[in-house]
């Protein structure tokens, strides 16, 4: 596949919107409408006794209040995904982190952005700030299945930490 050019239709704080031409495998040319986004990390934080930190985030593209995991997006181009994950930690949940290991990295919805999430589990918590209540991973993964927790990157943050367990 093959880019051309890129017309910019918006540019915002967290994604910039255009109109791209590009040459499928195939030999035809389209024209997508593609998000460009700054990327971002996720951090399952996970408590000696195996309970993980959700946060309730309202979110007006969702219709409301979710679940998810302490998430953020990349600060400044010279952020690392990790520097992101310990910042959002701290900053959503008010702990800090004695180790961060990586768990990923997901493409939240490739058909129309490169959007791509860091995953990160983090252990050995210490209060930073304020902390915020905890549940256990298992009853957070029997959520995801009753339909409770529906965020992409909370999901399958909480499979790879369980399966990294």
């Amino acid at each position: 596949m093959r880019h051309g050019m890129r017309r910019e239709v918006y540019a915002g704080r967290v994604v910039d919107l255009g109109i791209e031409r590009v040459t499928l495998p195939g030999g035809v040319e389209v024209d997508l409408e593609i998000i460009r986004h700054k990327g971002a990390s996720a951090v399952v934080a996970l408590d000696d006794a195996g309970r993980v930190v959700l946060i309730r985030q309202f979110r007006h593209a969702a219709g409301g209040y979710i679940w998810e995991l302490p998430a953020g997006v990349l600060d400044h181009p010279g952020e690392s995904p990790e520097a992101c994950a310990a910042r959002e930690l701290r900053e959503e949940a008010g702990l800090r982190a004695g180790s961060l290991v990586p768990l990923g990295a997901i493409l939240t919805t490739p058909g129309f952005t490169d959007e791509r999430i860091h995953l990160f589990v983090a252990h050995e918590l210490a209060p930073a700030d304020l902390a915020r209540d905890h549940d256990e991973v298992i009853a957070e993964i029997a959520r995801v299945r009753r339909g409770e927790i529906v965020d992409a990157k909370t999901i399958c943050g909480l499979h790879l930490a369980a399966e990294a367990a």
